[in-house]
């Protein structure tokens, strides 16, 4: 058995949640139903990365609690170029919390919001 591990976002909109993520290089490797048919789960792979996205009731029909309000964390993703990231990302209709900035340890970073409000951070090597 492989051991891995994996986050696993929880979604009003699974499908537009995931989506999001189409666009920044993931690809979808796996989709469950819902109970009311529409997708449930849906696995996506970037590289080695993984991530899950999931209906917000998950918690609450597989583990019996009730799902934390606000971000708790974030995901960071590396992009290749993150202005050009940024960019699509707001043409799109997107939620950027920051614009990109290099970082004092030598990466360009942004920080935007997913459908869901999940925060994200995107880098990539800053420009010299």
């Amino acid at each position: 058995m492989t051991l891995r591990a994996f986050p696993v976002l929880h979604a009003k909109d699974v499908e537009a949640v995931a989506a999001f993520y189409l666009l920044l290089g993931f690809s979808e490797r796996s989709r469950l139903p819902g109970p009311d048919g529409d997708a449930g789960f849906i696995g996506l792979r970037r590289g080695d990365a993984e991530l899950g996205v999931t209906t917000e009731e998950s918690p609450r029909m597989l583990a019996g609690v009730e799902p934390g309000a606000g971000p708790r964390g974030e995901l960071f993703i590396y992009v290749d170029d993150v202005d050009a990231t940024v960019r699509q990302l707001r043409d799109g209709g997107g939620e950027i919390a920051r614009e990109p900035v290099d970082m004092p340890w030598g990466e360009r970073v942004a920080f935007v919001f997913d459908p869901e409000g999940n925060l994200v951070s995107l880098a990539s090597a800053a420009v010299r």
